[in-house]
């Protein structure tokens, strides 16, 4: 069995502020997005290192990987038992404000749960922090649309259906989501290579805890980079009344895609928080796992075809 992200730390002593190389899992080699180096990039960042300190308290009273300064973006695929397998794909988009990624909390632990479901995931490790200079999501987009024709290009290989690949989101890995939902007519960087004339638009989406959504300041309308039009995916989203980024931006994009008549499902719970993932806190809320596998079943997402 593979030592999960959070196991590993504690094998190595905690090895906080060390470079993720250092707490890689073995047993997947990840896919480098860009061969050549990504579009724009420089070696000014810094050397990507997991941010957490010892003195938190993480979630449910396991650690957090914090992972900081990634300028490498890459997708590791995570696959089910080939008894469980339904050929159905999630690529996944860990949150933390387009500044770190909750990199297992909201990462390598939600493609483990999909692997109980039959899903094949794919976590994608995009750029952060934000670029200077270029819009938050410019750059992470870049690398959902490259990500997301890769896994069509070698869907075979994979063993996965290109006509059933989704994406997953928490935070702001749920407004990347949302953004590569609704900006996939052209890709956002020079063509590189074949898996730029694959289709980079996901066939459903699931945002969990979404940020940036809507624009306060404008009577929560609709962010202008998400592009809500009939051909954006069908959407589930899943947030709180207490979250701190606010329900309101989850119920006008929910009303975005209605009137776009974009098949959409949200579930609004009372309280919960925020950065949860899927690790128990004694709120309802922690129960959406089932709510997405009801809903990816009903839309006959989980059945072999």
């Amino acid at each position: 069995m593979t030592t999960s992200f959070p196991a590993r730390c504690v094998a190595v002593g905690l090895a906080f502020l060390a470079p993720l190389a250092a707490l890689a899992d073995e047993a997947r080699s990840p896919i480098v997005l860009w061969p050549s180096g990504a579009p724009g990039e420089t070696d000014k960042i810094g050397e990507e290192v997991n941010q957490s300190k010892p003195t938190e308290k993480g979630v449910a009273g396991k650690p957090i990987i914090k992972l900081a300064n990634v300028s490498n973006p890459t997708l590791t695929i995570f696959s089910p038992p080939k008894d469980k397998e339904t050929g159905a794909t999630v690529m996944v988009c860990p949150g933390g404000g387009y500044n770190i990624l909750a990199y297992d909390l909201e990462g390598s632990e939600i493609c483990e749960w999909l692997n109980s479901i039959g899903v094949t995931g794919a976590l994608l490790k995009y750029r952060v922090p934000r670029r200077q200079g270029l819009d938050k999501q410019a750059a992470p987009l870049q690398d959902a649309q490259r990500a997301m024709g890769i896994l069509r290009q070698h869907a075979s290989e994979y063993g996965i259906d290109p006509k059933r690949i989704g994406v997953l989101g928490f935070s702001a890995g749920g407004h990347l989501s949302a953004a590569l939902s609704t900006n996939y007519d052209a890709r956002t960087y020079p063509r590189v290579d074949e898996a730029d004339d694959q289709s980079c638009r996901p066939d459903f989406a699931v945002l969990v805890y979404p940020a940036y959504l809507t624009v306060k300041e404008q009577n929560d309308a609709v962010s202008p980079e998400l592009k809500i039009t009939a051909q954006t995916p069908p959407t589930f989203l899943v947030q709180t009344e207490d979250d701190g980024v606010r329900v309101e931006s989850s119920i006008f994009y929910f009303l975005g895609l209605k009137a776009a008549k974009v098949p959409a499902e949200m579930h609004i719970y009372p309280s919960g928080g925020h950065g949860y993932g899927l690790r128990p806190n004694g709120q309802d809320v922690t129960t959406w796992p089932a709510r997405v596998e009801d809903w990816m079943r009903a839309r006959k997402l989980l059945t072999k075809p």
